[in-house]
């Protein structure tokens, strides 16, 4: 090991590393995670962060490796929410069966706050795919655009998630080389347009509203991508993303199985959850339904 390495250790409750990294949220899709040592790897600017956690998921802790660890120990405490009160959001959102069940069964499941521009590159490339299929997408554009990350002795040891100045010289061609299909056009506007028109770390995460009109003005992103990057790249937990598996979901739960329109899904989402908590309602309902439905399959 590099005499540069050092390594730290956070208590942490009610916190589950697998739940989380499985759970198709950003580092779903670029960080690699052991489930056998129960340890992520991922990139940070020009860092990279081994984080592993240990203990139970009631009472544990994640200890972190990394070149320069005090950058690593806040990334890690930020990017996966290790602060939450879990207990508060657990009253606020456990207030029915379905929810109760989910609770128990992805206890510790954490929602995670990611720089604003690669979820919103992660979720554009989310749309009509599955989560094999991103993270192919996403790792082959890393590899062939992400800038190179050193060691101390100034070897290549990983590359770094690729900013949109990173992009700005890639063509459509390129994007689908990487697998991307129709989405190729979408990256391109999108590198484009925030190098050229927008910095997504200068918008006001806290309203809402004003968030969501602006990241709407970005070719490739609807409402529900929309939704997304403002509850993983901005932390906003007001945010309640509605796509095909939540809306399913909501109408088995609660419905009976009858459907309903867009608004009166989000009406009955509003009156039933606090709107402190709508995020992690809507993590926990989104992972529960999907997994139900493989169950049902199998």
């Amino acid at each position: 090991m590099d005499d540069s390495i050092s390594s730290t250790s956070l208590k942490v409750s009610l916190f589950s590393l697998r739940h989380t990294f499985e759970s198709a949220q950003p580092l779903t899709f670029h960080a690699d995670y052991d489930q056998f040592s129960n340890t992520i790897t991922y990139p940070s600017g020009r860092n990279v962060i081994n984080m592993g956690h240990y203990g139970s998921e009631k009472d544990g802790e994640v200890r972190i490796v990394s070149r320069d660890i005090s950058s690593a120990a806040s990334d890690v405490s930020r990017r996966f929410r290790l602060g939450d009160d879990m207990k508060a959001v657990y009253k606020g959102i456990g207030t029915d069966q379905f929810m109760k069940d989910a609770i128990t069964r992805y206890s510790g499941m954490r929602l995670t706050l990611n720089d604003p521009w690669e979820t919103t590159l992660v979720f554009i490339i989310s749309q009509f795919n599955n989560v094999k299929r991103i993270r192919l997408i996403t790792k082959n554009i890393i590899a062939r655009f992400g800038p190179e990350i050193m060691d101390g002795s100034g070897k290549s040891i990983m590359r770094g998630f690729p900013g949109s100045a990173d992009l700005i010289g890639a063509s459509e061609k390129d994007f689908r080389k990487c697998g991307a299909g129709f989405r190729a056009k979408y990256l391109k506007d999108l590198a484009d347009y925030c190098t050229n028109n927008i910095d997504l770390n200068r918008l006001n995460p806290k309203n809402y509203d004003k968030l969501k009109e602006t990241l709407m003005s970005i070719n490739g992103v609807g409402e529900k991508v929309a939704d997304c990057i403002i509850l993983m790249g901005y932390g906003n937990l007001a945010a309640f993303p509605i796509d095909v598996w939540v809306k399913r979901t909501i109408e088995k739960a609660y419905f009976n199985g009858k459907r309903k329109r867009m608004k009166e899904i989000m009406d009955f989402v509003s009156q039933k959850w606090d709107r402190r908590y709508l995020g992690y309602a809507q993590q926990y309902i989104f992972w529960g339904g999907r997994q139900a439905s493989r169950n049902e399959v199998k």
